[in-house]
């Protein structure tokens, strides 16, 4: 995933260097080839490596949803399991969240290098307000993933049925507004989508992180968040994984108070913009000829910082 946004979002073809590679691997291959071996693949450097639009947004949909058919379908799966008189857990509430962290490190491996794998209006929109994607191009990919989590939420329906609406739910995000309230619940979520845009710009985005570890990582830390809040959001930190579910459980008989999407909106994208910019900040380059720090050696330009 981190060569994937650095190419997206640096301009470093890295796809054209893998090609070239690959194109002198097979030359060379074919010069010393005894006959009879297996034919080989197609001539690399007349094929476009570079994934197109269409095929962009096509990795977002399916992406975002088999994060909320796998995550949020792990919160109707425990419904169903615990039944009417079950006692949610802690280890109930481990299970969704390794879910979560199963479906989010799964797709980062495989879509990562296609689309980046957003997989979520909040990254895509703190990318585009940092300039790493265009807005026209963000747009395009918020309806994607948004088209995504409604079509996750219809596999739950397919598993489930559609009277599991109005029982067990399609892990559709909510909070009590009594006890929690609107102000928390947005803080909540817009403090835990800083960490994770936190984390995804230290993991993926910049060109010092340790390379192959961002999938991992960025799926335990929403794993992690899950633990730590989950009874208080349910922890969306992401818009279309709450409306997706939303929809389809009131198309299907469901309730819910459409009034409480505000808060899985707002929370996350306010979240993740900051995010952004507190990593920007705390690892920008130091302009030249500022005051030497003290015992603090310069430190090299990244990927991120370069644009």
């Amino acid at each position: 995933m981190r060569e994937a946004f650095a190419r997206e979002y640096t301009g470093v073809d890295l796809v054209f260097v893998t090609r070239s590679f690959l194109t002198s691997r097979s030359e060379t291959l074919v010069g010393h080839s005894k006959g009879g071996s297996l034919p080989l693949p197609a001539d690399c450097s007349k094929m476009n490596k570079t994934p197109t639009l269409p095929q962009k947004l096509m990795a977002e949909i399916l992406g975002t949803a088999f994060l909320v058919f796998v995550g949020a379908g792990s919160i109707t799966t425990t419904n169903f399991i615990l039944g009417p008189k079950g006692v949610f857990s802690m280890a109930d509430l481990g299970i969704i969240a390794l879910a979560f962290a199963f479906a989010i490190a799964a797709m980062v491996y495989t879509i990562g290098h296609i689309s980046g794998c957003h997989i979520n209006p909040a990254v895509t929109i703190a990318l585009a307000v940092s300039r790493r994607i265009g807005w026209r191009v963000a747009a395009a990919y918020v309806v994607a993933q948004l088209i995504g989590g409604i079509l996750g939420a219809l596999v739950i329906a397919l598993a489930y049925g559609t009277s599991a609406a109005a029982t067990l739910g399609y892990g559709a995000t909510n909070f009590n507004a009594a006890t929690t309230g609107y102000f928390v619940a947005t803080a909540m979520e817009a403090i835990g989508t800083f960490f994770l845009l936190f984390v995804i710009m230290g993991t993926a985005v910049d060109g010092r992180a340790p390379s192959g570890w961002a999938g991992l990582i960025i799926g335990l830390m929403v794993a992690g968040e899950i633990a730590a809040f989950g009874p208080i959001t349910n922890v969306s930190l992401n818009p279309a994984r709450t409306i997706g579910p939303v929809l389809v459980q009131l198309a299907f008989g469901g309730t819910y108070d459409l009034t409480h999407l505000v808060v899985y909106i707002v929370g996350p994208i306010v979240g993740a913009i900051l995010g952004v910019v507190v990593y920007e900040f705390i690892t920008r380059a130091r302009q030249a000829g500022s005051a030497e720090v003290s015992g603090v050696e310069k430190v090299e330009k990244t990927a991120v910082e370069s644009k």
